[in-house]
């Protein structure tokens, strides 16, 4: 299954429940994308938005935005307790921490990088491996999850207010492709500098 048919599947697994439905599905769609493989939330967090299910924009924005951060520590969490219980091969960890010496920052830091360039996938396995903080790294998912989608949900609130509600949701639907676009372009540019770093780095001299 694609990204985008996992998240229609949940999305229409739990659409009659209504607004209920809708937050359960921004919870596991955040949650398996931290644990498993890409759901694209940011458009399902839109389309779930724009549907208001007759909740006050500003509430229905919160209640999504704590849903968003519950999700996506509770994965980082998970992942963070099976890594440390599980025993990892020697192999893996010298391979991690060889890819972590060439990104732009080699501590929780990188956490925030990850919002704009995502290189590092399945977060909650790296804090592990790498032994990061883990009260730090929490704290860094939080802030970069409030402040992405919380300003996604600033600008679809924006266009819901000003706009006609069809137009509204294609706008914002329109925008999030875009970011989605953008962050795709900087993760393969960014990976490509990495690979071409450690190839620069191991190559005989």
């Amino acid at each position: 299954m694609s990204s985008l048919s996992i998240g229609i599947f949940i999305s229409d697994l739990f659409g009659p429940l209504g607004a209920v439905g809708g937050i359960l599905c921004i919870f596991l769609l955040f949650y398996i994308d931290a644990i498993l493989f890409p759901t694209l939330p940011e458009l399902f967090t839109v389309l779930i938005f724009t549907q208001g299910y007759g909740i006050e924009p500003l509430l229905f924005g919160l209640i999504l935005l704590i849903t968003i951060m519950v999700g996506e520590v509770a994965g980082l969490l998970t992942l963070y307790t099976v890594v440390r219980w599980i025993r990892v091969p020697e192999r893996i960890q010298k391979a991690i921490m060889k890819y972590r010496d060439f990104l732009v920052c080699q501590d929780e830091r990188m956490i925030l990088i990850n919002r704009i360039a995502p290189v590092l996938p399945f977060m909650g396995a790296f804090v592990a491996l790498c032994r990061w903080d883990l009260k730090r790294s929490v704290a860094y998912t939080l802030i970069g999850g409030a402040v992405k989608y919380g300003l996604i949900l600033t600008l679809s609130g924006f266009f819901l207010a000003y706009m006609e509600k069809g137009v509204a949701t294609m706008v914002t639907v329109i925008m999030v492709l875009i970011v989605i676009g953008i962050s795709f372009l900087a993760t393969l540019y960014r990976r490509r500098n990495v690979r071409k770093e450690c190839e620069d780095a191991y190559r005989p001299t």
